[in-house]
């Protein structure tokens, strides 16, 4: 089980990334696009995804995640249970999600700088 913290630790070696507190939410964000967020009891992570893969994602593995409601149906999001995430998906996720909403040229520098590790 992953938690808000080690959320954060990935998120703050992110470029452009910041943590925001709105409504009693964790948020992160670059700029004004939020990438990933939590509940206000810290047990959902919301993560940008693809929206045609959306279905895909939960169908495979439905005890991890699941759709948004209704209302945010139109976001490109979905949602984790934070006890079934586990440390390797959890920064997977992070990152993409991170990486839909950075220029793809920072994206490639933070990438192709991981490589160089």
């Amino acid at each position: 089980m992953v938690t808000v913290e080690d959320v954060r630790e990935v998120a703050r070696r992110l470029p452009r990334s910041a943590e925001h507190l709105i409504r009693d939410r964790v948020k992160f964000r670059v700029g004004k696009i939020v990438y990933v967020a939590f509940s206000r009891d810290e047990t959902v992570m919301g993560f940008g995804f693809p929206r045609e893969e959306r279905a895909a994602l939960v169908a495979s593995a439905p005890r991890v995640f699941h759709l948004p409601d209704a209302v945010n149906m139109r976001f490109q999001w979905v949602q984790a249970w934070m006890g079934e995430l586990d440390q390797t998906l959890m920064e997977e996720l992070v990152i993409d999600a991170w990486r839909m909403v950075v220029p793809k040229k920072v994206a490639g520098a933070y990438v192709a700088g991981l490589a160089d590790r």
